[in-house]
């Protein structure tokens, strides 16, 4: 094995790790939209603040966080990164000894910048080290079953943390859950510091000088198929956490489920996701991108709109729990998400070259969708119910099909 080959499978090695990170942490404000809903009071729609904080952030610093990329490189922004969430994890668990809202949301929002420069990093550095193309697909989705584990992991735990009722939860419950969380920031600083990380798409001050020099017109957004498949990236974001947040949050209410069993059907769901990864990344060499999202975003429809038509009385046993069995099409429909985001960011940077590092800080903007839409989601279900509020990821994952059939062949721009 040449000595490329050994730092390549060292620097694959940390992006996994950091996907891992990323999903743990993400997915607290899932389980922190129920806990909220009874410590703090809040509505649906409000439950979801945490999660539009975190993803707002994303809005805010996604084209900075490009900018940091190519000025300072892979290990400077991954270090940051990780400093920041440190800082926000902890302020989500002070929330708790505070008794406010407020500083929970606050936490959130610090806790997306860091999730923000993270996937600024991992993202193109994968498809970097597999040469993009086929390649490049299929180690983003192994990427993703590192992330599903993450995402698999924390509403188990917090579930489990919270207990049986709804009606006593708060966030001292799950601060055992926060500090690993702290814990594992650290270890990921550590790792990332010792790690010879490769800097293939930072900028020297000769290439800064002649890009300013040169004034050229020619961007990402002059690429359609990249401002699209950023769209499409807004849409996916919604459904991933929009789909798994308004699903806890309609179990924990429901006095024949529990937060518990809630919180094991939404893991279900990440763990979905992992297996739909795993395949995704097994045969994603030989699949083209565009095939792959197509046929996954039409049976998602087809899934997401059996929660519409399904009476609530039906039902199979969860735990010794009565979980409607829409919420187990729900939690299968993990394995057709899975492999959206690495087939969308595939297919959006096809032909970028150097303006990769410039697109993914788009791309990170736009995955605010992970906030927005939840929340319209669920003001939604405040206004109607929490199943009829399906019908906002199902809208969202009709663009990702129109994606994949039409918005994402390239059309090069005119020099």
């Amino acid at each position: 094995m040449t000595e490329k080959q050994k730092l390549n499978i060292a620097a694959i090695g940390v992006m996994y790790l950091l996907f891992f990170v990323i999903a743990f942490v993400t997915n607290f404000a899932g389980s922190m939209g129920v806990i909220a809903t009874n410590q703090f009071g809040a509505s649906n729609a409000m439950a979801q603040l945490g999660t539009l904080a975190t993803f707002i952030a994303y809005a805010v610093m996604g084209i900075p966080a490009g900018m940091i990329l190519r000025r300072k490189g892979y290990k400077f922004t991954g270090l940051l990164a990780i400093s920041v969430g440190i800082i926000g994890v902890g302020i989500q668990w002070y929330s708790g000894i505070a008794g406010s809202f407020g500083v929970y949301v606050l936490g959130a929002f610090v806790a997306g910048f860091c999730l923000c420069l993270l996937d600024t990093v991992v993202n193109p550095m994968l498809n970097t080290l597999g040469g993009g193309g086929k390649r490049g697909n299929q180690l983003i989705q192994f990427g993703g079953v590192c992330n599903s584990i993450g995402g698999t992991l924390t509403p188990i735990i917090l579930g489990l943390l919270i207990g049986g009722n709804i009606d006593t939860a708060c966030v001292s419950d799950i601060a055992p859950a926060m500090i690993a969380a702290i814990v594992m920031l650290a270890l990921a600083f550590v790792l990332i510091l010792i790690c010879n990380i490769p800097e293939p798409h930072i900028e020297t001050k000769e290439q800064r000088a002649a890009r300013l020099a040169d004034k050229d017109p020619i961007g990402p957004l002059s690429f359609r198929h990249c401002v699209l498949g950023a769209i499409a990236a807004f849409c996916y974001a919604g459904v991933e956490l929009g789909v798994p947040n308004t699903a806890n949050l309609y179990m924990s209410n429901n006095p024949m489920v529990g937060p518990a069993a809630a919180g094991t059907m939404v893991g279900v769901f990440w763990l979905c996701m992992m297996i739909g990864r795993l395949i995704g990344g097994t045969v994603g060499g030989r699949i083209p991108s565009r095939v792959m999202l197509a046929t996954v975003s039409s049976i998602s429809i087809i899934m997401l709109s059996c929660i519409l038509f399904f009476p609530e009385t039906w039902t199979i046993a969860v735990a010794g729990a009565a979980v409607p069995v829409s919420m187990a099409i729900m939690s299968l429909c993990g394995l057709m998400t899975s492999v959206m985001w690495g087939t969308i960011f595939n297919l959006s940077v096809e032909g970028l070259g150097k303006y990769t590092p410039a697109a993914t800080g788009i791309f990170m903007t736009l995955v605010c969708g992970g906030g927005i839409m939840p929340f319209f989601q669920n003001l939604l279900a405040d206004h109607t119910n929490y199943l009829v509020s399906f019908i906002v990821p199902i809208l969202g994952l009709a663009y990702i099909l129109f994606y994949a059939l039409v918005g994402s062949k390239p059309v090069m721009p005119k020099q």
